[in-house]
């Protein structure tokens, strides 16, 4: 920082320097991404794996996003290093997932409604039919369980389903 502000030729020619080797490195990271993108689209096609292929081009459609590795932490200071980086994400979603567990049991241990007695169970062709209606390749629910898993588990997945929904 003191090149900026010390006005002196040899300071200005420095800064000049640092600002060439930095522009420098970021064509060079440039064109590493396009590289490996270009690469992972070729393999794409060639095994073809049309869902990452069409997402890929996508991505390349919007071209090279310079991304930071920066966070904040809980005082609100910028933190760079990456195990630092990787230690806050862990407190950060140890404490949302803490929040949540407690939130589930909390619900779970409310009493039921009058109008909640009235609903049935589900019948095992209803559980059935949900099953099937699960999308694949989306976000599991609250138990982490992905609906690929699910409907890979044939009938004694699907049998524990339902009788843990009549115990429920």
């Amino acid at each position: 920082m003191h090149w900026v502000q010390d006005l002196s030729q040899s300071s200005v020619d420095n800064l000049n320097i640092v600002r060439r080797e930095a522009s420098r490195h970021l064509r060079n990271k440039e064109e590493k991404y396009l590289k490996a993108k270009i690469e992972e689209l070729e393999t794409n096609s060639k095994i073809k794996n049309i869902r990452d292929l069409h997402w890929g081009i996508s991505d390349f459609k919007k071209g090279y996003q310079p991304r930071t590795n920066i966070v904040k932490d809980e005082k609100g200071d910028l933190v760079a290093h990456t195990p630092s980086i990787l230690a806050r994400w862990r407190n950060h979603f140890s404490q949302l997932l803490n929040t949540h567990v407690h939130a589930v049991s909390d619900v779970r241990q409310t009493e039921l409604h009058p109008v909640e007695l009235l609903v049935p169970d589900p019948s095992a062709f209803e559980v059935e039919l949900a099953i099937e209606k699960l999308k694949r390749h989306k976000s599991p629910g609250t138990d982490q369980i992905p609906a690929e898993l699910i409907k890979a588990g044939g009938r004694t997945v699907r049998y524990e389903i339902d009788k843990r929904m009549i115990c429920i």
